[in-house]
């Protein structure tokens, strides 16, 4: 025989949501391809769970250089931003030397912003 569910566990109360056929069908597939028995499991945890939020702290070099890589990035941002129009306006759509210096310089720049946040993705995991 089962035992017994205490008062406080007991599943008594209900809440009643409309759905169309296809949501219904939706919703089972995701519950059974989680693993769940029946849907009332799977809407319980998906609705009651509490989410995992994660705090990182970080040294305030890293605040410093993160702030000085958003504003290389912006710099870059901008440069491309004056590429882009130059070879828009031109109504030619080939290169001169001087762009593609200036799209060599802008990918050294983008190399080393992503080295320095490879490092530091390292050091946090």
């Amino acid at each position: 025989m089962r035992p017994k569910t205490a008062d406080q566990d007991k599943l008594g109360e209900g809440v009643r949501i409309r759905l169309t056929e296809l949501e219904k069908r939706l919703l089972l597939k995701q519950s059974q391809k989680e693993g769940y028995r029946i849907l009332s499991d799977f809407c319980r945890a998906k609705l009651i769970k509490k989410r995992e939020i994660r705090k990182i702290e970080v040294s305030k070099e890293f605040v410093m250089i993160t702030k000085k890589l958003d504003y290389e990035l912006n710099k870059i941002g901008v440069n491309l931003n004056q590429v882009s129009r130059n070879i828009n306006a031109q109504h030619i759509y080939q290169l001169t030397p001087s762009d593609r210096e200036m799209f060599s310089k802008v990918l050294q720049e983008l190399r080393n912003c992503f080295s320095v946040l490879q490092n530091y993705m390292d050091m946090i995991e």
